[in-house]
């Protein structure tokens, strides 16, 4: 499974990337104008620390077709690979998903609120699939629906990869993982509540001091 970080934070990219093996980071614009940076300089600092084989994610603003592609193409020059356009799946962004795949470009479609959508984006050649998790359970069962995508996707050989977003809990993340989510971008704040336990910090502490204790020092040998 591939972890991504959802976030314009570099340094909790830098923080959680020597902890945990980070595929990558995903961005998109609230993300980016929430962070009080231009979108230049969250693109220069995320690039500065992500190395060459990590992911980047950008998404296009333009809502019209013809716009799309031209962001699209600017996002594609970013660097030389491993750059991912973010495409919504509207109606032009599902056309523009189909354009871009055919000039080469590697392509998330994003804004997916239900299962049926994803499958449509992924018949156009999307790379990967941004389900909006906890949005969608507003409309229903979004666990389900993005359960539903992955069933979809197998039965169909489709090679797309779901990368489900828009978590707000831990909980969220551990059921997509526990039925087999090829990739998650969650924001370093769940990332933080999946890793900390205190029986965790307990455990340790307790062995620390019994250690200490009983040999007075804190080393091993």
């Amino acid at each position: 499974m591939e972890l991504i970080l959802d976030t314009a934070d570099v340094q909790e990219v830098k923080r959680l990337s020597e902890l945990l093996q980070v595929t990558g980071v995903t961005t998109n614009p609230t993300i980016i104008t929430k962070s009080g940076k231009t979108p230049e300089q969250v693109v220069d600092e995320m690039l500065s620390v992500l190395n060459d084989d990590q992911l980047f994610f950008m998404q296009v603003i333009a809502q019209d077709f013809e716009g799309m592609m031209r962001d699209a193409r600017k996002i594609h020059a970013l660097r030389a690979k491993n750059v991912l356009v973010k495409i919504p799946v509207t109606h032009a962004g599902l056309k523009a998903v189909k354009a871009a795949k055919q000039e080469g470009m590697r392509v998330l479609a994003t804004t997916i609120y239900s299962a049926d959508q994803g499958f449509f984006a992924a018949m156009n050649g999307a790379d990967y699939l941004a389900p909006y998790v906890n949005r969608m359970q507003s409309f229903g069962d979004g666990l389900g629906q993005v359960k539903d995508l992955l069933q979809m996707l197998k039965l169909q050989n489709l090679p797309t990869k779901i990368v489900a977003a828009s978590f707000k809990n831990s909980y969220q993340v551990h059921e997509l993982i526990a039925a087999g989510i090829q990739a998650v971008t969650v924001p370093p704040s769940v990332v933080w509540d999946m890793l900390d336990h205190p029986g965790t910090t307990s455990a340790v502490d307790g062995f620390s001091e019994a250690w200490h204790a009983a040999y007075g020092r804190d080393e091993v040998l």
